[in-house]
C-alpha cells in the first residue's frame, strides 16, 4: 500500500486545513500518517484511523539547538516509516522535513508553502538576514529528486522563484485550503444595522489595530454601524493583542469583541461585510475564501494572498496596508451602497464555487500526489 505522511506545525492547523485531502487520499488508497506537535487535535487526527507521530516544533524559534532535535525527530521518523510519499505543509515543516527527507532519501516530496510569514516582508537589518539564512534552507529544502510546491498565491511563487531556489516546472497553484460549500450556505443579508466582521488570529500583522482605529473613524464620522472582533490572542507570537489592550477596546465600546468562535458560517450569516486589513504573510486567507462562499462582499488589503482572495470591485475593495482611513472609507462605501454589496456577494458565491470549493482542492491535490509518486517510481 502507498503510504503518505503529512507534516504540520500544529494539529488544529491539519484538521482545519487538510483533513479533507487527507481523507481523501486514505480513500484513494494511501495509508495516512500525520506528524506535528503535540496538542488537543491529536484525538480528532487518530479518530479519523490516521496515525500521529508527535514532533516538537517550537514557536519562536530561536534556541538552534531546540530546532536541530526537530530534524533529528522527522529524520528518524522517515527512516523508520518510509513514507512513498511526504507532503510538508507550513514553514518549518517545508523547511526542516525538506532536509531531513533529502537525507533519509524519500523519493517523492511535496512542499505546501502556505504563505511566507513575515521573514519576506520585515525591513530590518536583523530581518535581512534571517531572511537570507531562511532562503538558503529553503534552496537546500527544494533540492530533491522528485518534488512539487504548491503556492496558493503568484506573490509567494515569484518570490522564492527569484531566489533561485526552485524552477517553474516544479510548481503548482492551488487557490487555498479549500471550502466545504454546503458548510458555509449563502443566506440573505440580515436587516437593521449593517455588520462588519474581522475573523483572525489576534495580532498586530493581521491589521487589527487598524480594524479598531477605522471603528473610531467611523463613529467620528457617525456612521450606523456594529463592528465585531472575532479571534483569539495568540501568546506565542511576538505581534499578539494583549489582554490589556483587549480590555481596553472592550471598555470603549466601539468594537464587539468576541474571541475564538467555532460558528463562523453563522457569524458570516449574521454580517454584511467581511474585513481583513492583513500584511501577514499569507497564503490565501482561508476566512475570505468562507466569506465568499457566504455571499458577503469583503474588504482586505492590497497584499498577496489577501487581495488574490477576491476579484477586486468585483467580490469586494481593496485598500492600502497600515491605512484605517482608507479601511474606513472603503467600509463605508459598501455600507451606503446596499445594492453594491449584495451584487458583491453573490458574484463571490460564484467565484467560491468556481475556484476555492473543497472538491475542487482535493482534487488538485490528489492529481499532484498521482504525479509525483508515478515519478518517484521510474
Amino acid at each position: 500500500m502507498k503510504r503518505i505522511l503529512f507534516v504540520v506545525n500544529t494539529p488544529e492547523f491539519f484538521v482545519s486545513h487538510r483533513l479533507p485531502v487527507a481523507l481523501a487520499t486514505k480513500n484513494a488508497g494511501y495509508e495516512v500518517h500525520v506528524a506535528s506537535s503535540p496538542g488537543p487535535a491529536v484525538t480528532e487526527i487518530q479518530a479519523q484511523g490516521f496515525r500521529h507521530y508527535t514532533v516538537t516544533f517550537a514557536r519562536s524559534g530561536q534556541n538552534p539547538l531546540v530546532e536541530l532535535c526537530t530534524f533529528i525527530e522527522l529524520y528518524k521518523l522517515l527512516r523508520r516509516l518510509r513514507p512513498t510519499l511526504v507532503h510538508l505543509v507550513t514553514i518549518k515543516p517545508v523547511l526542516y522535513g525538506g532536509l531531513a527527507a533529502r537525507v533519509a532519501g524519500i523519493k517523492g516530496v511535496v512542499f505546501a508553502v502556505s504563505g511566507l510569514g513575515t521573514v519576506f516582508v520585515a525591513g530590518s537589518m536583523v530581518s535581512k538576514l534571517r531572511r537570507w539564512v531562511v532562503t538558503r534552507l529553503y534552496a537546500s529544502a527544494f533540492r530533491q529528486k522528485q518534488l512539487t510546491v504548491i503556492f496558493q498565491n503568484p506573490d509567494d511563487r515569484d518570490t522564492l522563484l527569484s531566489t533561485g531556489a526552485l524552477n517553474p516546472k516544479q510548481t503548482r497553484m492551488v487557490r487555498g485550503s479549500g471550502v466545504a460549500l454546503s458548510d458555509y450556505p449563502c443566506l440573505p443579508e440580515p436587516d437593521g444595522k449593517p455588520v462588519v466582521v474581522m475573523a483572525a488570529r489576534l495580532l498586530r500583522d493581521k491589521g487589527v489595530f487598524e480594524f479598531v482605529r477605522s471603528a473610531h473613524i467611523l463613529r467620528a464620522r457617525g456612521i450606523d454601524v456594529d463592528m465585531r472582533l472575532l479571534g483569539s490572542r495568540d501568546p506565542g507570537n511576538p505581534t499578539t493583542v494583549t489582554t490589556a489592550e483587549l480590555e481596553q477596546w472592550e471598555k470603549e465600546g466601539v468594537v464587539e469583541i468576541l474571541g475564538f468562535r467555532t460558528d463562523i458560517a453563522r457569524q458570516y450569516a449574521l454580517a454584511n461585510i467581511v474585513c481583513l486589513p492583513s500584511y501577514y504573510g499569507e497564503g490565501l486567507p482561508k476566512c475570505l475564501i468562507e466569506a465568499a462562499a457566504c455571499g458577503r462582499a469583503v474588504v482586505t488589503t492590497d497584499h498577496p494572498g489577501c487581495r488574490d482572495a477576491i476579484t477586486p470591485d468585483v467580490t469586494g475593495l481593496l485598500v492600502p496596508v497600515k491605512h484605517e482611513i482608507a479601511l474606513a472609507d472603503a467600509i463605508q462605501k459598501l455600507i451606503e451602497n446596499p445594492e453594491m454589496r449584495r451584487a458583491m456577494g453573490e458574484r463571490g458565491r460564484e467565484l467560491a464555487e468556481g475556484a476555492f470549493s473543497i472538491e475542487t482542492v482535493v482534487n488538485q491535490h490528489l492529481q499532484i500526489y498521482d504525479a509525483v509518486v508515478s515519478h518517484g517510481e521510474k
